[in-house]
């Protein structure tokens, strides 16, 4: 599997006990705000609000949470700082590449701490397009426990998926962003459920480094996935099993 679908699944590991539950809640109610800033507050009109409600619905985001996001979004409640969408880019140990997005009402400080992560963790943060060049966006359709997952992926070759990765029973289908929700209504109509639904930036091709540099590149990761105003990480990073079990020892 690609490392985007490696690192999701250590994430799924770990399990919502291991996350400090106000965190994540406050991430996901930034994702829903800018949403509906950007696309309106209907999220049968925005298929990028639905997306981010979703995954709230998920970690059992309360209701009211979720309401108050919107509301932020479309102006209606003008609580909290005007928050910017911001993307770092960086090396892990190795050189593997990294895309940082955060959401910040201070771009100043996240830069600075972002930059200390890095150092910290072994790896740099770079200029602009560095490595975003590496990376190409994609609609990202995640499948567990499927049966048969390479006949089902070329049965959905028709609903719009353009590639996919199978791994025993799971399944990640590609897409153009503009075709996930297609997608996504292709599964739901035949009744089969999906683990996520997103758009993401995916590895065009990946970098392969030493297990111990590997290591240390997920540790660079987390500790940027932890930090309040980070959104998501990205690695065109090679994570083989090998790697996931060492990383997970070494906790």
């Amino acid at each position: 599997m690609s490392g985007h679908s490696k690192w999701a699944q250590i994430k799924r590991k770990k399990g919502v006990a291991d996350v400090k539950k106000g965190q994540m809640f406050t991430r996901l109610g930034r994702e829903i705000m800018l949403a509906a800033r950007e696309g309106g507050g209907d999220p049968n009109a925005n298929f990028t609000l639905r997306l981010a409600m979703d995954k709230a619905r998920a970690q059992n985001m309360p209701k009211e949470n979720v309401e108050r996001a919107i509301k932020r979004g479309t102006g209606e409640l003008s609580e909290g700082g005007q928050l910017e969408d911001v993307t770092y880019e960086g090396y892990g140990a190795g050189g593997a590449a990294l895309l940082v997005q955060v959401l910040t009402d201070n771009r100043n400080r996240t830069a600075s701490e972002v930059r200390h992560l890095f150092t910290r963790g072994g790896g740099n943060l770079a200029a602009a397009n560095a490595v975003a060049w590496m990376f190409e966006k994609k609609g990202v359709l995640t499948i567990e426990n499927a049966k048969n997952p390479d006949d089902l992926a070329l049965e959905l070759i028709d609903a719009g998926a353009e590639d996919y990765k199978a791994d025993k029973t799971l399944l990640e289908l590609y897409c153009a962003p503009e075709n996930l929700k297609a997608l996504r209504d292709a599964l739901e109509k035949r009744k089969i459920a999906f683990a996520s639904a997103e758009v993401a930036w995916i590895a065009k091709n990946p970098a392969q480094v030493s297990d111990e540099q590997a290591v240390a590149t997920l540790k660079l990761m987390e500790s940027l996935e932890e930090h309040d105003d980070v959104q998501k990480v990205y690695t065109n990073l090679e994570i083989t099993d090998a790697v996931m079990a060492k990383f997970e020892a070494a906790k």
